[in-house]
């Protein structure tokens, strides 16, 4: 059973890898000139070109990343941007991550830490179990919603740790689907803003959210007495 699922992983590993690149092989050679007004008109046409085929990759890619914690995140929220727009890009990133989200808990509930494992190194969870973050389940819920809140924290590790977790399935997913609005919109924004060619918007919204990153950190070590956030972030590390 365990090499089945682990030889399941690795074809779904490569499938997502090749279709990655392959988006990516596809769409460089008009990425090359997206500063450019021309550039960003070839751009728009090849994505117009995919048609409805666009969204299936983009879903694929974007469940396969949480799902599979092998595609790195951030850039495919920017290219959802490039595709839907801010807020279509938006509605899109938060709908799939609630899908994969549901997902990998009701997988993790059912096989229980030995699925986690087929992810993540056995000693990393020995740190997070052992932690003060995960044995104080009363205040659990405020804590991974600041978690996902703050940009740069592991969103895929925080799933899987969330079906190991005392917390009721709908509120894990609801948090960790909304909590993630913050970053998300802030790549999508930053994706839209490339393909308009305003690169100003891009460099402002990611000062804001460095600023906005760094006094939700200061209020959470000011006020959490407990330190649990803070022990949550450094179990993680």
């Amino acid at each position: 059973m365990k090499n089945r699922k682990r030889i399941f992983k690795i074809v779904l590993t490569v499938l997502s890898i090749a279709l990655f690149a392959g988006l990516i092989i596809y769409l460089l050679p008009t990425m090359k000139g997206i500063l450019t007004q021309e550039g960003r008109i070839a751009f728009k046409d090849k994505l117009d070109q995919m048609g409805a085929g666009k969204y299936g990759v983009m879903f694929a890619l974007e469940v396969a990343q949480i799902l599979l914690v092998v595609l790195p995140g951030e850039p495919l929220e920017i290219m959802a941007g490039m595709c839907f727009g801010t807020i279509g890009g938006t509605i899109f990133i938060m709908t799939t991550a609630c899908f994969a989200t549901a997902l990998i808990f009701t997988l993790v509930r059912k096989f229980g830490r030995s699925y986690v494992e087929e992810f993540f190194k056995k000693d990393k969870l020995d740190k997070i179990e052992n932690s003060k973050f995960f044995k104080e389940s009363k205040n659990i819920e405020i804590v991974m919603t600041i978690l996902f809140i703050i940009p740069g924290t592991p969103k895929d590790l925080l799933v899987y740790i969330g079906g190991l977790l005392p917390i009721k399935p709908m509120r894990f997913i609801l948090i960790s689907t909304f909590a993630r609005f913050p970053s998300v919109i802030t790549s999508t924004l930053m994706g839209a803003s490339i393909l308009k060619g305003d690169v100003k918007i891009s460099i402002i919204t990611y000062a804001i959210t460095f600023i906005a990153t760094l006094a939700i950190i200061f209020i959470v070590n000011k006020f959490d007495k407990n330190k649990l956030t803070a022990e949550a972030i450094k179990s993680m590390k």
